[in-house]
């Protein structure tokens, strides 16, 4: 598991906004910052995907350079994760990219286990390919293990990267116990805990309110 606030860089800055009630008060900074630092994690997953050498020519000579063998394909979970896409988006701009409405169906109880709600779907074939599964919030991670067993009805994934900016330990362990194809799970900053109503702790709150505002 790969966690990048683990070392000091410019990623701080942006995570320390997002969590911040003051600066979240300026909903397009929010947004903004959720694109940057989809930047950095596309950045970061990059360097485990597969490259190979070709020559190109430059005005003096010829050189060879490593790019891509093949882009990965984007998926994004409806609609908190819109501003993280992005960044990632800017990055592999030549990615197909993949939608997915996955919700977790609050209840009135304290406690009561969370239901998620699955609602849309459209993807690209996924036949061994490389998959970006991106959605800012890791909590229970329910939500991830119920996209991906939907997703895979579209093929057979060679890897999938499940890609998040906060997560919580409970979250990590439940789709390392659920998960039966292989995956690695990126995060900016792995919090705490969950709290009685299945919010990460200390977090930053609701990821789509913020960034769009407060739903019904």
């Amino acid at each position: 598991m790969f966690i990048l606030n683990k070392t000091n860089s410019i990623a701080n800055q942006f995570l320390a906004e997002i969590r911040s009630i003051e600066v979240q008060k300026d909903r397009l900074r929010f947004r903004r910052n959720l694109e940057r630092l989809g930047e950095i994690m596309a950045y970061e997953v990059s360097k485990s995907l597969e490259f190979y050498s070709q020559e190109i020519t430059t005005p003096l000579q010829t050189t060879d350079v490593q790019i891509f063998k093949e882009q990965p394909v984007l998926i994004n979970v409806l609609r908190a994760a819109i501003p993280f896409y992005q960044g990632f988006l800017n990055f592999y701009d030549k990615a197909d990219s993949g939608f997915v409405g996955a919700y977790r169906q609050e209840s009135s109880f304290p406690g009561k286990e969370i239901e998620i709600g699955y609602f849309y779907q459209a993807t690209p074939s996924l036949e061994n390919k490389e998959i970006i599964l991106i959605d800012p919030m890791l909590a229970t991670g329910k939500s991830f293990v119920t996209s991906i067993q939907n997703l895979i009805r579209n093929g057979s994934p060679r890897k999938i990267h499940i890609v998040s900016i906060i997560g919580a330990p409970e979250g990590v362990g439940y789709i390392r116990e659920k998960l039966d194809v292989p995956f690695e799970i990126w995060l900016c900053a792995l919090d705490e805990k969950l709290n009685e109503n299945f919010y990460i702790m200390p977090g930053l709150g609701d990821a789509g309110d913020l960034a769009f505002g407060n739903k019904l």
